[in-house]
Order: C-alpha cells, then sequence, then structure tokens
C-alpha cells in the first residue's frame, strides 16, 4: 500500500459526481419515527448492521409508533434488553439506553440535543453516533466514518492508509466538494455496503472503475 497515492481533485469530484448518480436515494436505513429512536437505533448499531436492529426494534416501534425516552425508562432495562437480545453486545447497550434515557428526562425534558457536546456526554454515544445524528436531523455535513467508510475512501484512493478514523474524518471533510458534504458519507456507505465489499468488490462492474485507485485490492 503506497500512502501517497491519492486521487486529484479533479478526479474526486468526478468520483462523489458518479455515486451520487449510483446511490440517488442513499441516507440512514436505521428505521426511526421521532428523534430519540434514531439516537437508541444509532447506539444500537455499533459493531452489528443496520438491518439486525431494525429487525429488533421493528415490532416495539410497531406497537409503540412514538416509542420516547419516557417509554424506556418505564418498560425498564432488563425489559428493553429482551427486545434486543439478538443484537450484538446487547446487555451494555441496553444499560447504556435505560441511561441516556434517564439523562435524556432529567436533563433535556426527553427530548435529543442537537449538539455535539451534549450527543457525546450521554453513555454509548461517541463521535461517529454523534455525526450521525447531527447529519441525519440538522443536515450538517458530518462525516459519520464506519467500516464501509474507513475501507472504501482508503480503497479508492481518498485518503491516505490509516486505522485512525479521526484522522480519516479530518481528510474527508477537507477534501469532498461541499455539494456533496451532507450526503457523502452515506454515499461511501452504500457503495461499501452494496458494491465495494470487503471481500471479492464487484470491480468489473463498478461505476467508479475508472478512478478508483483499488488500493489493497487483490482478485
Amino acid at each position: 500500500m503506497k500512502n501517497h497515492l491519492l486521487l486529484e481533485k479533479k478526479e474526486i469530484e468526478n468520483v462523489f459526481s458518479i455515486l451520487m448518480k449510483t446511490w440517488p436515494n442513499a441516507k440512514c436505513e436505521l428505521e426511526h419515527n421521532n428523534h430519540f429512536q434514531l439516537l437508541i437505533a444509532v447506539v444500537l448499531s455499533a459493531q452489528a448492521t443496520d438491518k439486525s436492529v431494525n429487525k429488533a426494534l421493528e415490532p416495539l416501534l410497531r406497537e409503540q409508533p412514538q416509542f420516547s425516552a419516557f417509554d424506556l425508562v418505564k418498560m425498564g432495562e432488563d425489559n428493553f434488553l429482551k427486545i434486543i437480545r439478538s443484537i450484538g453486545l446487547a446487555p451494555t447497550k441496553a444499560k447504556n439506553c435505560y441511561k441516556l434515557s434517564k439523562i435524556l428526562i432529567d436533563k433535556f425534558d426527553g427530548i435529543v440535543p442537537l449538539n455535539r457536546t451534549d450527543l457525546e456526554s450521554f453513555p454509548g454515544v461517541g463521535r461517529k453516533t454523534a455525526n450521525v445524528i447531527l447529519n441525519v436531523l440538522c443536515d450538517l455535513p458530518t462525516m459519520a466514518v464506519d467500516t464501509h467508510v474507513e475501507r472504501v475512501s482508503q480503497r479508492i484512493g481518498l485518503v491516505k492508509q490509516t486505522k485512525d478514523r479521526l484522522e480519516i474524518e479530518e481528510d474527508l471533510l477537507k477534501i469532498v466538494p461541499k455539494k456533496y458534504a451532507v450526503k457523502a458519507h452515506h454515499l461511501l456507505i452504500f457503495q461499501g455496503r452494496y458494491h465495494c465489499t470487503a471481500r471479492n468488490p464487484k470491480c468489473e462492474n463498478c461505476p467508479i472503475h475508472k478512478s478508483c485507485l483499488k488500493i489493497g485490492v487483490t482478485h
């Protein structure tokens, strides 16, 4: 892997233009009906798939479409754990969701605060989770670096090779064209989730194959 091999500005513009056309409906795929539901869904999605989170929460949200922090506290940590048992790290996540619900009620009247400092003060909420919330609910040009964004951005040649996700986030925010900034991380996620997969990426049918540096790809 050669860290100095990166795409030039013109190619970066071309990559995001093509990704926008390829994934015009790229968005957060976590099902939610209100801000609180999105918050807990993102917390639950850590080291789990959006699909598994949606499947676990679907019966609950069908029964209580406006499920809130008040409802979760009333339900109790143990009962919430039973609902999310199928998700990885369920006991820890149930504990965090219960605690953050109590904090939301005590400090914010049950309303999710839409600023990074308050969001990151909640148990189970880190920078990536805050980035997702601020992007989806506020249309802010944040860059939530998950496994797909980390892999695809380096494989294409957008950023240098590193395991430091904060560094990847900062580098991407510097180079992503402004007109794609709000949607950029969703475009990279969809590209990684459905096309540029970790194993056996579909390079032969890739819409950006002419620009992609294919760093680390072996066939």
